[in-house]
């Protein structure tokens, strides 16, 4: 068995992982980053990085190298209920570097991060590397086992970070308690061509029984069907042309289009979970992102979220790593617990006091007051454009980089 000495092992190279991965390394922590994939280049994975960590890569001094790359950028978001099209949210009205959404594929983002991450020494990716288990000794965590295509591995640390999603190995092997905050909705991801004659500001569509949100991908539309929980079988039950039909009259133009879904196949299943941890770390170890609280797609918080976890992880962690102290975990589930219940709650009350009703309802459906209200005052478009954009207790960079090969601004 090969072996591997380290000061934090972090498991899972998503975003939550990576970002802290090239945080730490960036402050002098000698950091591996495992991640079971051979590359990052997994579809129907969340794509919208919003003003929260648009600012963070400013404050890191890479934002216009990353604005180089190919992307999306969405200023304003717009949703279609029924045949009337609504102004929901007004990026331009917050006060960050970069005031919209950008659309990247999300295996572009962790391609980037991983990039900048290689020029730090202290940084050390292992891609084909599956954690198993946990290594422990007197209650506390002292390393991961991992299979890696040359065998068994053996990696020590002074500290593990699971990064490894709502399907978390490490905390089930830590044995940390989940709460179940439960969702009524499943959403299944598909892809349909653009073109360009095709409306660019809807981000929304919902009519009655139906709702889609669709993410512009420059070439083709990446569509989020949402469905009622435990409905796929039923759905599919009816057949593959049933549901192309579902899909055009939600959205006409893309009726001509809706044999691109050939069959079944094209179409995955996205088993949406809300949930946290109760307790986020015991000693040596600590859950962030997914791992720590699996969110729901709404308001495509979810990177994001997991992205402000690392962060504030290595504004606590670093120095002390650094130092060969031993860091007090618990003050990074205090700093992001109450982010993550503030955020869960409003996704819960969107879940249960409106998409189960639209889902559930045979009548045209009528737009809100409050969004009406919003088209007669556009400075009210400035409100959900901070709670999706920024989110509650938005995170800034308090690292320094010990290389000085990023210069911040």
């Amino acid at each position: 068995m090969q072996k591997i000495k380290t000061t934090c092992c972090v498991v899972g190279g998503g975003p939550a992982g990576m970002m802290l991965a090239f945080l730490l390394a960036r402050a002098g922590v000698q950091t591996v980053l495992i991640e079971k994939h051979a590359d990052f280049l997994r579809d129907f994975r969340g794509d919208t990085v919003h003003p929260s960590t648009l600012e963070l890569l400013y404050e890191l001094g890479l934002l216009e190298d990353f604005l180089r790359r190919p992307h999306q950028e969405l200023g304003r978001v717009a949703a279609q209920i029924g045949d009337t099209s609504l102004w929901v949210a007004d990026f331009s009205r917050l006060r960050t570097h970069a005031r919209f959404i950008a659309f990247v594929p999300q295996w572009d983002f962790l391609s980037f991060l991983a990039e900048h991450a290689q020029k730090y020494p202290e940084f050390q990716l292992l891609m084909r590397t599956e954690a198993v288990d946990l290594m422990e000794e007197n209650g506390r965590v002292t390393g991961v086992r991992a299979k890696a295509p040359d065998g068994d591995l053996a990696i020590a640390a002074e500290l593990v970070v699971g990064a490894d999603g709502r399907h978390s190995i490490v905390r089930e092997k830590a044995g940390l308690s989940v709460e179940e905050m439960g969702a009524p909705i499943d959403v299944l991801w598909l892809r349909l061509s653009r073109e360009t004659s095709d409306p660019g500001r809807v981000l929304g569509r919902i009519d009655r029984g139906r709702m889609m949100a669709m993410l512009d991908r420059g070439e083709y539309w990446q569509c989020a069907y949402v469905i009622p929980k435990g409905s796929a079988e039923t759905l599919k039950a009816r057949g593959i042309q049933n549901f192309r039909d579902e899909i055009a009259r939600l959205v006409p133009y893309l009726g001509s289009r809706t044999a691109e879904i050939k069959d079944w196949d094209d179409v995955k299943l996205l088993t949406v979970k809300v949930d946290r941890l109760k307790q986020w770390y015991k000693p040596g170890l600590l859950c962030i992102g997914d791992a720590a609280h699996a969110m729901s797609p709404i308001g495509g918080v979810g990177i994001n979220l997991a992205v402000q976890d690392a962060v504030a992880a290595a504004n606590i962690l670093a120095e002390a790593l650094a130092k060969g102290f031993v860091p007090i975990l618990e003050q990074v589930q205090r700093r992001r617990e109450f982010p993550t219940r503030i955020t869960q709650w409003f996704q819960i009350l969107a879940q249960d006091r409106v998409i189960s009703q639209v889902l559930a309802s045979s009548e045209p459906i009528q737009p809100p007051f409050i969004l009406k209200l919003m088209q007669r005052w556009p400075v009210l478009q400035g409100i959900p454009a901070r709670a999706i954009g920024l989110g509650a207790r938005p995170e800034h960079v308090k690292t320094r980089d010990v290389h000085g090969v990023t210069k911040a601004p």
